[in-house]
């Protein structure tokens, strides 16, 4: 945990959300200088930005704007408006938090998009801004959006700007300032929310940040929970952090106690929940208790699960402690457990109140369990996030050996993802279906295998790629594509076949999978990266020639 010095005003956010306008406008009511990092990139170089790129590479734009970055930020009062990309790099977001209160200024595309048009249209001889030039300016602003969503999330407060003045949002900056003039001195750093997921039922913050477990306590009275707190746990994870949670919840004013599980998926049971029911009867559980899930996606679904049955529902806290439950389990409100028939087939959607994720626990992973999650990031940068799959691609090794801040950054980024989906879709009737890609055949993989032979994330890696095979059956996907989603898996030591698999059990399995309707198994395919279409129209022979393929039959 550093150290923050309120010292400044910095204003992130994508262009034309009002950073320019807003910002001398907030240095004009508090007397304070402006500056602009895009405004003294173009005085230095004596020409406009675009010539830059053009004539010199972004590289050299980007060290000029770090350069001057750094520079703006060791002055004092100074209101300091960015570029919209400034907050791609680890090393600016760290600068900007450091030495000023950073404040994202909010748009939605269209909105983007029309101020982009009214501009071009009220100043005919400048030069054509960039996104103008491409074939569909909005599609464009929101894939270039939505691959910084996750930074501009990382700010101390945002501002949604689509319907106010420049007047307006000047005014509610200077407000937030005053509301933290208080912190002006010396405090402790603290990443707020990468993402809020709102839902029909439900806001909750997802908070992610490096080596801050002992905060938990603090966030969770923000959160406004009190009063008693249940720890469930399982016997690998509680022996590195239990006693450090139950610590730091006392001093935050819990009363605390504490049930661990074996771990693993035969703990997910009817038998195990009737015993952790038994514990907190005898422990006079009450409405306002919570209980926090302290460990995987086992812990997690389970935990989540007692919570929303014990007492028609209590309070609860995702502390994922696996990179498969932190990017997927932990979100989205998923909670169950499995049957004697099959996995998952008792369960709700029960939000919890609060998702806190310290990076640094996944140093205690086995490195199996480790890759298995990094499927699930591969998945949600395939689905969603063409620029994730680059970072996956190119920073492999500082990926796999928990490199902090390109790490914590590639999980936000997978956070948003999947908190996005879950946000528009919390009961999987329509948008989140997209996240089930590689899940048909992973399913039936597993099914076929008892759930013994593979990681979750490993027969997804193994079903992703039957799921890239079908769409370049179908013509949806390129040969290119598909052989750099197999790279990037191998990469992160993830299988992509099945060798000597039963094909018929497997087979079989996918048509009993869940998202199976009207008899017809949905799909979910890629056609492009970043791009998915569901299908149902997938013939027995693609399926089986490709289940033939993966078992190398």
């Amino acid at each position: 945990m550093g150290k923050r010095t309120f010292r400044n005003i910095i204003l992130v956010g994508f262009s034309y959300t009002g950073k320019t306008r807003v910002g001398r406008e907030v240095a004009r009511r508090l007397g304070w200088k402006y500056v602009d990092t895009d405004d003294e990139i173009v005085r230095l170089a004596s020409k406009p930005i675009p010539e830059i790129f053009t004539q010199d590479g972004e590289p050299k734009f980007r060290d000029m704007e770090r350069e001057i970055l750094r520079r703006f930020c060791r002055e004092n009062s100074r209101v300091i408006s960015t570029g919209g990309g400034i907050v791609a790099d680890a090393a600016n977001r760290d600068l900007m938090s450091e030495s000023g209160l950073v404040i994202c200024l909010e748009a939605k595309p269209e909105t983007i998009h029309k101020r982009l048009l009214r501009d071009a249209e009220e100043n005919p001889g400048q030069e054509v801004r960039p996104l103008l030039t491409v074939p569909d300016p909005l599609a464009r602003i929101t894939e270039l959006k939505a691959s910084r969503q996750s930074f501009y999330a990382l700010s101390d407060w945002t501002v949604h700007t689509d319907l106010l003045s420049i007047d307006r949002v000047a005014e509610e900056v200077v407000r937030i300032w005053k509301d933290f003039d208080s912190m002006r001195t010396d405090v402790p750093s603290a990443k707020k929310a990468v993402f809020t997921v709102t839902t029909k039922t439900e806001n909750y913050p997802i908070l992610v940040d490096w080596g801050w477990l002992d905060q938990l306590g603090r966030c969770m009275n923000e959160a406004g929970l009190m009063g008693r707190v249940h720890i469930i746990s399982d016997d690998r994870v509680y022996p590195h952090y239990g006693e450090e949670v139950r610590q730091c919840l006392k001093e935050a004013g819990f009363d605390v106690d504490s049930y661990t599980i074996p771990s693993g998926e035969q703990s997910k049971s009817p038998e195990m929940a009737s015993r952790i029911y038994d514990w907190l009867i005898e422990n006079r559980v009450e409405r306002g208790d919570s209980i926090v899930a302290l460990g995987g996606g086992v812990v997690g679904d389970l935990a989540g699960f007692i919570a929303a049955t014990i007492l028609r529902g209590i309070s609860f806290v995702q502390v994922p402690t696996s990179l498969m439950a932190m990017v997927d389990s932990s979100i989205g409100g998923k909670v169950g457990m499995d049957h004697q028939r099959g996995k998952n087939l008792i369960g709700a959607f029960y939000q919890p109140r609060l998702v806190f994720m310290d990076i640094k626990t996944l140093s205690t992973l086995p490195k199996r369990e480790l890759n298995s999650g990094w499927a699930e990031v591969i998945k949600h940068a395939l689905i969603r996030d063409a620029q994730l799959l680059d970072l996956l691609d190119n920073m492999t090794k500082e990926l796999i050996e928990l490199e902090r801040i390109i790490t914590t950054d590639a999980i936000a980024r997978s956070v948003v993802i999947k908190g996005t989906v879950v946000s528009e879709d919390e009961k999987e009737k329509g948008l989140r279906t997209i996240l089930n890609y590689g899940h048909t055949i992973a399913h039936g993989l597993e099914a076929a295998t008892g759930y013994e032979r593979f990681l979750h994330g490993e027969a997804v890696a193994i079903g992703m790629m039957g799921a890239a095979m079908i769409s370049r059956r179908l013509g949806l996907l390129s040969e290119d594509d598909v052989k750099r989603q197999q790279r990037i898996l191998q990469k992160f030591g993830l299988p992509v076949d099945c060798a000597k698999a039963d094909v018929n059990a497997v087979y079989k399995a996918i048509q009993l999978d869940k998202k199976v309707k009207g008899k017809r198994v949905r799909w979910v395919l890629l056609d492009g990266i970043g791009s998915t279409v569901i299908r149902d129209d997938v013939s027995d022979d693609i399926v089986e020639n490709v289940i033939k393929e993966l078992a190398k039959h």
